[in-house]
């Protein structure tokens, strides 16, 4: 499902089209020092795949997951406040046009007068005058240097990195719920571990107690007061994971726009990491993040208020015209003969300014500068953190298949060394260390799991990836 901010994008879509020359992507233009030394593929992915995973969301197949994204696109109020950015940008641009077209007003107006003459001896009558009149004015100003059309080219694209703006947004506040809600998830599953260690850890203490109560070996004090600070431990990490639950969900709630009452419904666990998606061509990058578009965007913009600059030191040309009506009688106001008409030209020369116009222009080539920079500083962090994120899903998939295989070694070992406690081959201290390598490697596992899926959305915001929130939409 993709949502829209208003029909003004078509509007914003077309005048890129068309103001100047202008596309919507001028890649050639704003990247092409930087594109030049772009690598054929990513050092950590060499799969020459194509286009980017927009159902990533899907992917994950959690449908209360899907549900909360949805809710969030429509009640987020960060995300409301950054749809209503992009329809102030759309009126911003649209006003800047207003100028390269004609401005006509109308007017009816009346005027009464009446003189009187102190001292005059002879009265002459009556001395009071009424006229009313009705005209239309237009004015219209000739862009001949293109300073109108720079400016709307520039707010076009201002309102044009809004948009790209709010994808960004949009993309970063699903991210965030997700993380969010595999942390609810990952609590989930280490309240349960941590439940289970409690009841192991106090089968234990239950067990040392006995051999201690009956004298059958030496050192049991010190092992049981190992094995209950064990249990201790056991204790304090459920009352840590029943804390983390409870934040998750309050951050749940307030990303989906509800208010925090900790009440978030609670995943049935982790899901299995889908598939990993397609890096596409480094090429591809700059015309899919919308950080980058939005700095690109940012960068035309700049160079057009130079441009508008620039021309606002030629001479401008306005040509005004004015037809009306006059008459004694207001009833007579729109059939009466009397018309009056007028049109005049003005050219205005900027001579002397204190050098405001010349300083102007420099600030806004200093700004073009600036932009440019911002644009280069925003492709490089984008690459980096592609590369990182394909880095560390290697890392993640290796690291949670060997913490897996330790995991399941460290079970059979703690199962076994329970047996062999009961038929006196191990001691207390044998027993309690397994049990610990078991607890950790289990805790440490689920962790890994969290992580791996963290960095899969990761992986996916960096690619620059939109998404849908239903495959069938």
């Amino acid at each position: 499902m993709r949502i829209h901010v208003g029909k003004g994008v078509g509007f914003l879509v077309g005048w890129a089209l068309t103001v100047g020359g202008c596309s919507p992507w001028t890649a050639g233009r704003s990247t092409g020092p930087l594109a030049k030394g772009l690598p054929s593929s990513w050092s950590a992915d060499k799969a020459p795949s194509l286009g980017v995973d927009q159902a990533w969301i899907a992917r994950f197949k959690d449908p209360q997951l899907i549900r909360l994204v949805e809710e969030a696109m429509n009640k987020n109020p960060d995300l409301k406040a950054t749809a209503e950015r992009v329809r102030r940008a759309e009126a911003v641009a649209r006003l800047a046009g207003a100028g390269k077209r004609p401005q006509a007003s109308g007017q009816i107006n009346t005027l009464q007068q009446k003189q009187r003459f102190p001292g005059f001896p002879i009265k002459l009558g009556s001395n009071t005058a009424e006229s009313y009149g009705a005209s239309l004015d237009v004015t219209w100003e000739p862009d001949l240097w293109g300073r109108v059309r720079d400016s709307q080219r520039a707010a076009v694209m201002e309102s044009l990195a809004q948009v790209q703006e709010y994808r960004a947004a949009r993309a970063s506040l699903a991210g965030q719920l997700a993380k969010a809600w595999f942390a609810l998830g990952e609590a989930g599953e280490q309240i349960v571990l941590a439940e289970a260690a409690i009841d192991v850890r106090v089968k234990t203490v239950a067990s040392i107690q006995e051999r201690f109560a009956a004298a059958l070996e030496g050192g049991l004090a010190s092992q049981l007061r190992l094995a209950e600070t064990d249990l201790a431990s056991a204790r304090a990490s459920l009352a840590r994971w029943k804390a983390d639950r409870a934040r998750a969900r309050r951050q749940i709630e307030l990303l989906v726009g509800r208010f925090p009452d900790g009440m978030a419904v609670q995943p049935a666990g982790l899901p299995a990491a889908p598939p990993v998606p397609p890096s596409g061509l480094p090429s591809e990058l700059l015309e899919r993040r919308p950080d980058i578009v939005a700095a690109e965007r940012r960068y035309v913009a700049a160079g057009s208020r130079r441009s508008a600059a620039r021309a606002a030191r030629f001479p401008s040309f306005s040509l005004t015209g004015r037809a009306g009506t006059s008459t004694g009688a207001l009833e007579d106001v729109l059939d009466s003969g009397f018309g009056i008409w007028s049109v005049a030209g003005r050219v205005v020369q900027p001579l002397v300014a204190g050098g405001r116009l010349r300083e102007e222009e420099k600030i806004a080539g200093h700004d073009e500068t600036i932009t440019l920079r911002e644009l280069q500083g925003t492709i490089l962090r984008a690459f980096a953190e592609v590369e990182q994120a394909l880095v560390a899903e290697q890392f993640y998939a290796t690291r949670e298949l060997a913490v897996r295989n330790s995991a399941q070694s460290a079970r059979e070992a703690a199962e076994a060394s329970i047996l062999d406690f009961a038929d006196g081959a191990v001691d207390a201290l044998t027993l309690l260390a397994a049990q610990d390598r078991q607890v950790q490697t289990a805790f440490q596992l689920v962790t890994l799991r969290r992580l791996r899926l963290e960095n899969r959305i990761n992986l996916h915001l960096a690619l620059g990836g939109d998404f849908q929130l239903r495959a069938s939409r």
